[in-house]
């Protein structure tokens, strides 16, 4: 299957059918499938707790999350070694849903960013989203990064704020300067033995991940320092559940997520009109922000291994399992290019390792959950942090700045600047707008009229006097068009015709049809001869659609310069009707 037709088509579960079963499966595959999915499911665990706690709402949601859409995005996705759960991109759009809203409100999103998810996919919008700019995605992913990370700061710290965190992003800095008097040392020095684990452990190229270690190394410094008589906050002094007995336990459950209708959740707000006109936004930005994510992984991957990806498939199945989410207390999610390519690295062949990655995960919440309630808070925050940065494209974003064109600087910065002060919905949008604005103001000054009357290159025989020949380069369209038939009029000043070389204008739309009819009525107020040359079928189909065709007495076509020359020399033009030459 060629690439446009991967980009274009929905073939669902292209993935797995692939390379399972047209490819075929053996023991070989099995081996690296498992080893690889056993791999990332161990990985995932910390890290898919640590961003449902930056969301604000337990630690179990984020397993619940990784379990569900992790396994319906390997049955039913496009890209074989993409790995999806919680991400970090997602993290600002959530929280405050959370906070306003409570769990029902981030099913709700949830739910709607799939059914969002869906429906792009259906109308092929695969292809769609590579429209838009890198500058824009650097931007708001370097604002998410810094939000991400800011609110990270309580935990870090220790700091214990006595008032909730304000939505606006200097206003968090504030609050959290403003309460800084309240660190806590042993939370401190529990943050900076995770940092120096963090970036220390890789040096020594070992096979195990760094964020397990300084898991390890965190816990067991924050279990000494308690044992001294300095407490440090875990998961079980934070968050605590309902046991099915009717008592409360703190940490997490050890037991699956029941399916829960998600308007029955009965944590948070019962939902209303009020809440979806709230929401509603924020769906539509996280089914953007997902299939951007999901497919920008899967580009990556393809770049890596060769194999190509269905666009539409990956997002309805991603879709399908943010929907599914939402059934089982799990919440908004994408395929991660860390996790991915931590699956590719270590073996995996087909979607397989992503099925064994969701079961590790179920594993993890039936036998090992009574001992994650010991994880600090603050380790959690630091792979927060640690995933805030890996997720600024940091060379990328300064290569930009220091080598694009001044135009891309700007919707870098406004992008950045919105995600910070206003938010992502009101920042993709003013960017992709302000991007197209520039792109089209770019394009319009690619299209020139140049007079060739002197060129022998192109007009070979003198021409009878008064008459002069242009060429038009480039799109003749809306942004083009005022500009493009000002200077024909320039040109056509004091003439008895004009010879117009059309070959370089490649597309004419409406604002160009309505500029050429007004420089048509121009030319028979001043009876000046027009002769057109070399339209290319699209210009030439918009043209007889509009009912501008040569009639009337009004314009002459031919199909090419050379034959629209030797009519002119040889006094051949005259004003009445003509064939248009397709």
């Amino acid at each position: 299957m060629s690439a446009r037709r991967n980009l274009q088509s929905l073939k669902v579960a292209s993935a797995l059918r692939e390379s399972c079963f047209e490819e075929g499966y053996n023991l070989t595959k099995l081996r690296g499938d498992l080893l690889a999915g056993i791999t990332v499911g161990i990985s995932a665990i910390p890290l898919s707790m640590a961003l449902a706690i930056a969301i604000g709402v337990p630690p179990e949601h984020g397993l619940y999350t990784s379990l569900v859409v992790g396994l319906v995005m390997a049955l039913l996705g496009g890209s074989r070694f993409s790995v999806s759960g919680p991400t970090a991109a997602f993290v600002v759009l959530l929280q405050p849903v959370v906070q306003e809203f409570g769990l029902s409100g981030l099913m709700l999103a949830t739910l709607m960013s799939g059914v969002f998810m869906i429906l792009m996919a259906v109308a092929r919008f695969g292809r769609v989203v590579t429209y838009i700019p890198n500058t824009v995605t650097f931007g708001f992913t370097l604002g998410i990064a810094l939000i991400l990370a800011t609110i990270q700061l309580p935990d870090l710290l220790g700091l214990v704020l006595t008032e909730p965190m304000p939505d606006f992003y200097f206003a968090k800095l504030w609050l959290i300067v403003r309460h800084l008097p309240t660190l806590h040392w042993p939370t401190l020095l529990v943050t900076l033995v995770s940092f120096i684990t963090m970036f220390a452990w890789p040096r020594l190229r070992l096979p195990v991940p760094a964020h397990l270690i300084t898991i390890v190394v965190g816990t067991g410094v924050a279990m000494l320092l308690h044992s001294q008589g300095y407490p440090v906050a875990t998961i079980a002094s934070s968050f605590e559940y309902q046991a099915p007995a009717g008592h409360t336990v703190a940490g997490i459950p050890n037991f699956l997520p029941e399916m829960v209708l998600p308007w029955q959740q009965s944590e948070g707000q019962p939902w209303s009109l009020t809440m979806l006109s709230a929401v509603l936004p924020q769906a539509l930005t996280l089914a953007l922000l997902g299939a951007i994510e999901a497919l920008l992984c899967a580009v990556m991957l393809e770049r890596m291994t060769g194999k190509r990806y269905h666009a539409n498939a990956e997002v309805f199945g991603l879709g399908v399992g943010n929907s599914m989410a939402a059934f089982f207390g799990g919440f908004s999610a994408a395929p991660e290019l860390a996790r991915s390519t931590t699956n590719l690295r270590a073996g995996a062949y087909t979607p397989i390792a992503s099925i064994v990655h969701a079961a590790v995960i179920a594993v993890s919440l039936l036998w090992i959950a009574p001992y994650l309630k010991h994880l600090p808070m603050a380790c959690m925050a630091t792979l927060v942090i640690i995933v805030a940065w890996r997720m600024c494209y940091g060379r990328q974003i300064i290569n930009t700045i220091r080598t694009a064109p001044a135009a891309d600087v700007l919707v870098f910065s406004v992008c950045l600047l919105l995600t910070l002060m206003v938010d992502m919905v009101v920042a993709i949008g003013s960017a992709v707008v302000i991007a197209a604005i520039l792109f089209m103001r770019d394009i319009a000054a690619m299209t020139k009229v140049s007079d060739i009357t002197n060129r022998l290159k192109h007009v070979p025989k003198p021409l009878p006097e008064g008459w002069r020949v242009v060429k038009i380069s480039g799109p003749l369209f809306f942004a083009a068009a005022d500009k493009i038939f000002a200077e024909l009029d320039r040109l056509a000043r004091d003439q008895k015709g004009l010879v117009v070389h059309m070959d370089g204008v490649p597309l004419l739309d409406a604002g160009g049809l309505d500029g050429f009819a007004s420089f048509l009525k121009r030319c028979r107020k001043r009876k000046l001869q027009l002769v057109l040359s070399d339209i290319q079928f699209q210009p030439l189909k918009a043209m007889v659609r509009a009912q501008i065709k040569p009639e009337n007495g009004n314009f002459v076509v031919y199909p090419t310069l050379a034959e629209a020359l030797d009519a002119v020399i040889d006094q051949s033009v005259e004003m009445k009707p003509a064939i248009v030459e397709s």
